[in-house]
C-alpha cells in the first residue's frame, strides 16, 4: 500500500470520457493511440507507476478542458498483444485535484496535481454505517430488470460495503456527467446516496438516455 510521502507532485494524465476509477478499485484498460503507449511505457520505468485518469469536458464556450478532480492508479497488470497494443490494469490509490498542465517534450499530458484534498483515500476501506442493504439491493434490481442487465447477486450480497459501492460506480452505465459525480463525492455514504439518487432518476425517467 502506498503512502502520502510517496505521492508525487506530478503525473501523467490519461483523459477518457466516462471511465471512472475509484481509490482501491480496479480499473482495465485497453490503450492504444501511439501517445499513450509511450505513456505506458514510461510508467512502467518510474518508481511509482502512477497515471492519472481525468474526465475531459466542456466549457460553457464550448471548448474541450480537463474535470479538476480525478484519480491516479498505480499500474499492476500489464500484457502486449501480437499486433502492439497494451492491455493495462489501474489499481486506484488517491483522488487528486488538477493544478495545472506540465509542459513539456512529452506526447501525452503530465500535470501539477495536490493530493491532500483527499486525505482518506490512502489507507483502509471506507465503511458506510448507514447503509441499508437490502432496500439499495432492492432498487439495482428494479433498475438491471429496466435496462436488461444481469449479475452475480450472490457476490453482491457477501461484498464489503465500499468494494460494492465503488465497483457498480465504475461499472454501471451512467453518463459521464454522473461518473464524475460519483468520483467528487467526499465519502463513501455519500457516493452512495449519489448513486441511490441517479438509479432513481433513471428509473422515473430522468432526462437523457444511459450509454449501452
Amino acid at each position: 500500500m502506498m503512502k502520502a510521502c510517496d505521492l508525487p507532485d506530478q503525473i501523467p494524465l490519461f483523459p477518457l470520457a466516462g471511465a471512472l476509477l475509484l481509490p482501491r478499485g480496479r480499473l482495465p484498460l485497453h490503450v492504444f493511440e501511439p501517445r499513450y503507449l509511450q505513456m505506458v511505457e514510461d510508467c512502467l520505468k518510474s518508481p511509482t507507476r502512477l497515471i492519472g485518469m481525468i474526465q475531459p469536458c466542456r466549457t460553457r464556450e464550448g471548448t474541450e478542458t480537463l474535470s479538476t478532480i480525478g484519480c491516479a492508479g498505480r499500474l499492476t497488470g500489464f500484457s502486449e498483444t501480437e499486433d502492439g497494443r497494451y492491455m493495462i490494469t489501474l489499481s486506484g490509490v488517491s483522488r487528486f485535484r488538477l493544478l495545472r498542465e506540465v509542459d513539456g517534450f512529452c506526447p501525452y499530458l503530465r500535470a501539477q496535481i495536490r493530493w491532500s484534498d483527499f486525505p482518506r483515500d490512502i489507507g483502509r476501506a471506507e465503511e458506510d454505517a448507514g447503509f441499508d442493504r437490502a432496500a439499495f439491493l432492492e432498487l439495482l434490481a428494479r433498475f438491471f430488470l429496466a435496462q436488461g442487465l444481469d449479475t452475480d447477486w450472490d457476490s453482491l450480497k457477501d461484498a464489503e460495503d465500499e468494494l460494492l459501492i465503488n465497483t457498480l460506480s465504475m461499472l454501471l452505465p451512467l453518463d459521464a456527467e454522473d461518473k464524475q459525480a460519483l468520483l467528487e463525492a467526499p465519502s463513501l455514504p455519500t457516493r452512495r446516496e449519489t448513486l441511490v439518487t441517479l438509479l432513481e432518476f433513471r428509473l422515473h425517467g430522468g432526462i437523457g438516455e444511459l450509454k449501452q
